[in-house]
């Protein structure tokens, strides 16, 4: 705002509209984080002073917001730069970038009021819908974009995402990070240290991955009680390029890493974004020191974006679905996915109640489940779940099981897939078993240094057993509570539904 309230004291004509777009963009995308977490929020596109009255109004509506938000991705759209084939790119704001958010933004409005029973005078969900399909498509029919791919299924995506430098092709705005600026990210520590919070893929996540043939894991006579060496054979080339399997070694290293319950509480380790240690800074490994660029709009999501919306929206075609989601199957070596068998035949455990969303139906509940088990797996560790669970009001995912590898009782264990054992748990009461040079030993129960199954001896490893957990509150928690300090300040602020005074 204040940029916007002094551009034209710049005699620099181009310079003006050039960072009067940019501004607004940004200025966009704030209020965008600010509607997803707050809903109606005030609206300001001037400078306030300490004695301006609009300091103590209340929140506008949500349409006066998503109305002004359109008006400004749209200016941004028609006068941000293309930087494509500039060196600075894919690190600078584009038009490309501004359609990005667009749809992005679009998207979950459309599914947010769809879901949730919205409705508002002015534009309604399906508007919201049309232009984010319009958005995403502009992007695929004339962007400079397309996903990255050498060939190598088996390795393309994690490559991807372990690159020091952000691929052109499929990036269309990321962050910068590296040992010449001293800009790092932790990804290599939270993968592999046990004091960042021992991260872990939930079982429920896995059972996502369909079988490398197009199947259903979950369809498999058994799945509940499958171990890590047998569930994870013949899957979707990208959970080894996600989750440590059987096999996993680091980018540029030959040592097979079996998974580690001392950085990981599930079993589940995440490798997404782990570089080649080789590559480092000083020839130091990358603990605290990630320089891989991170992405902040991609093709692929942009893809995703726009075949949610045509489904969602009733008009996606089979067209549609090759253009898009079936690419970044492709990509993976994975069959394509065909709308009308996924239509005749939805996926019970993503419609279930105690795994999936229970509130998707219509002729396309098939294929939004469908695009929504792709999002879920292509865009992991992308920052997008928890604003997707809360656009398709599925808060119930909070209240299913947490859960990790599953074991059937005490015993020797080779998870790293090369024959030897890495892991041996025993049983309380009992003698602590010798493990060995790099073997894993864990006494089966609750507490430090333990490892709990959730039948006792037998079952998931379910890191909560014991715990009381939260109960996601449907009528509260889709949306965060005005802070405290705020309401002090301006006693006309609304307070959220459920979240008292």
């Amino acid at each position: 705002n204040t940029l916007l309230a002094r551009a034209d004291r710049c005699n620099d004509k181009a310079a003006v509209v050039k960072y009067s777009a940019l501004s607004r963009m940004f200025r966009a995308y704030f209020y965008f984080e600010k509607v997803k977490r707050f809903g109606n929020v005030p609206w300001y596109d001037k400078e306030l002073g300490s004695a301006d009255e609009d300091l103590y109004k209340t929140q506008d509506s949500r349409e006066l917001v998503m109305s002004n938000m359109l008006a400004d991705i749209d200016y941004a759209i028609e006068n941000l730069p293309d930087y494509k084939d500039e060196p600075e790119a894919p690190f600078r704001a584009t038009k490309w970038a501004a359609l990005a958010l667009k749809a992005q933004f679009c998207l979950f409005e459309g599914t947010y009021r769809k879901y949730h029973g919205l409705n508002l005078e002015g534009n309604s969900a399906n508007d919201y819908l049309q232009l984010a399909a319009d958005a995403a498509q502009e992007i695929i029919e004339h962007g400079p974009y397309k996903l990255y791919k050498t060939g190598k299924p088996e390795e393309d995506y994690l490559n991807m995402f372990a690159a020091e430098e952000a691929n052109k092709d499929e990036y269309i705005l990321a962050i910068r990070f590296s040992f010449a600026t001293k800009f790092y990210h932790n990804a290599t520590a939270a993968s592999l240290v046990a004091s960042q919070g021992r991260p872990g893929f939930t079982r429920k996540f896995v059972n996502m991955f369909l079988m490398k043939d197009g199947s259903r894991f979950t369809d498999i006579p058994g799945w509940q009680e499958m171990q890590f060496g047998q569930e994870t054979q013949n899957r979707d080339p990208r959970m080894a390029q996600i989750v440590r399997c059987p096999g996993y070694h680091r980018i540029g290293e030959t040592k097979v890493l079996a998974p580690d319950f001392g950085v990981c509480t599930t079993g589940y380790s995440p490798v997404k974004y782990l570089q080649n240690p080789k590559d480092a800074n000083g020839g130091v490994d990358r603990v605290e020191t990630s320089t891989a660029d991170l992405p902040v709009f991609r093709i692929a999501e942009v893809m995703l974006n726009y075949a949610e919306a045509k489904a969602e929206l009733g008009t996606l075609t089979q067209d549609d679905l090759d253009k898009t989601v079936n690419k970044i199957r492709e990509r993976a070596d994975m069959p394509a996915l065909n709308m009308a068998d996924a239509n005749a035949n939805p996926d019970w455990y993503l419609s279930s109640a105690e795994y999936g969303y229970t509130n998707v139906d219509g002729a396309n509940k098939g294929v939004i489940l469908e695009i929504r088990r792709e999002r879920s797996i292509e865009l992991v560790e992308e920052g997008f779940r928890w604003a997707d669970v809360r656009r398709w009001k599925a808060g119930n995912c909070y209240n299913q099981t947490i859960q990790g590898m599953y074991f059937p009782g005490p015993g020797e264990y080779d998870l790293s897939g090369n024959g030897k054992t890495d892991l041996i748990l025993y049983a309380a009461g009992t003698t602590k078993p010798a493990g060995g040079d790099g073997v894993q030993v864990y006494e089966i129960g609750v507490g430090e240094g333990k490892l709990p199954l959730s039948d006792g001896n037998r079952g998931y490893v379910d890191f909560h057993r014991d715990q009381t957990r939260t109960t996601f509150n449907e009528a509260r928690d889709y949306l965060y509570p005005i802070p405290s300090d705020e309401t002090a300040l301006n006693p006309n602020l609304v307070q959220n539904p459920g979240w008292g005074r």
